[in-house]
């Protein structure tokens, strides 16, 4: 009896000092990496966004991917938009500075439906959605779901179709169960994500190389926090419930468009998610030797593709 307490003790006082940790890393991640824009209260949560360029101008609104923020277009393709285009960068619901107030809020046309609120409230009509990996699944959604308002889709490396497994980068975030998830999330989620992140990096990137500036630059330090492994978590499983019945609707597609992939691209496979879109008119090219971050690694390309695609929806 004795021997299990002194377990139990032990555990507990564990559990205690990885949450500390976690807070104390969770607090230098909100330092690195501070609130870039504003934030709008939406149904189900709030949309942390950041806007540049002229509002006369054609709208590109930008979603991220899984495990990201809106740091991964600030670090260079607003940049290379914004002179000509009114550029929205987005927090998806639940990342970066945006929340969401529950996990079914996960689910593809439930992020698409708080996102096009947002853009409600910001009188935005026919945008040009630019959607990266799971960001694309998202994008996908809001055409399907309101037409009228998305101009085209841009989408980067995005999940189109259902796969046979999470990739294995992104495995550890496959948690069912709410109070698992929360206790990892709160306890050793962090600590082990800072320790791995040189080598999640060079898996996510490669073929290419990581940039040394990840963390800060590209807001990569946000996702040193329990609810950004909670929210991660949420959307793998959230994702995975959805996107079957997405991709059964893309019949359906009316919004013009395009898919540029990398053809090395280690996450998402360029043959099943992007080749197969051009069934449902989406145009789809390819960049040799490139991997899934083409948004950081190959900005200027990637903003060439956008303007190609917001220029042939303008004709």
């Amino acid at each position: 009896m004795t021997a299990l307490l002194t377990v139990v003790l032990l555990l507990i006082l564990l559990l205690v000092m990885m949450n500390l940790w976690t807070r104390r890393l969770t607090r230098e991640g909100l330092k690195t990496v501070p609130q870039l824009g504003k934030i709008i209260t939406v149904s189900g949560g709030s949309i942390h966004f950041v806007e540049r360029g002229d509002p006369n101008n054609q709208t590109i609104v930008m979603i991220h991917g899984l495990s990201g923020q809106l740091q991964h277009f600030t670090y260079a393709l607003v940049d290379e938009l914004s002179n000509d285009f009114h550029v929205l960068a987005v927090d998806r619901p639940g990342c970066g500075y945006s929340t969401r107030d529950d996990p079914r809020l996960a689910s593809l046309p439930q992020q698409g439906r708080m996102i096009q609120e947002f853009l409600q409230s910001q009188n935005i009509e026919n945008a040009v959605l630019v959607g990266h990996s799971l960001g694309g699944a998202v994008s996908l959604s809001m055409a399907l779901e309101f037409p009228q308002a998305t101009k085209a889709l841009a989408l980067l490396s995005p999940l189109t179709h259902e796969m046979p497994d999470t990739p294995p980068v992104f495995k550890p975030l496959e948690i069912r169960t709410a109070w698992l998830r929360n206790l990892i999330g709160h306890t050793f989620a962090v600590p082990l994500a800072r320790k791995a992140a040189p080598f999640v990096l060079k898996d996510v990137f490669a073929p290419e190389p990581a940039p040394t500036d990840f963390l800060d630059r590209a807001g990569g330090a946000l996702g040193l926090r329990p609810s950004a492994f909670i929210t991660a978590s949420q959307d793998v499983v959230g994702a995975e419930s959805s996107i079957g019945l997405l991709s059964q609707r893309y019949a359906d597609l009316t919004v013009p468009g395009g898919v540029l992939f990398g053809a090395e691209d280690p996450v998402l496979s360029a043959h099943v998610h992007g080749a197969p879109m051009t069934a449902f008119g989406l145009n789809y090219q390819e960049m040799d030797r490139r991997g899934h971050m083409i948004l950081i690694t190959a900005p200027k390309e990637c903003a060439g593709f956008i303007r190609s695609v917001a220029e042939a929806a303008s004709k």
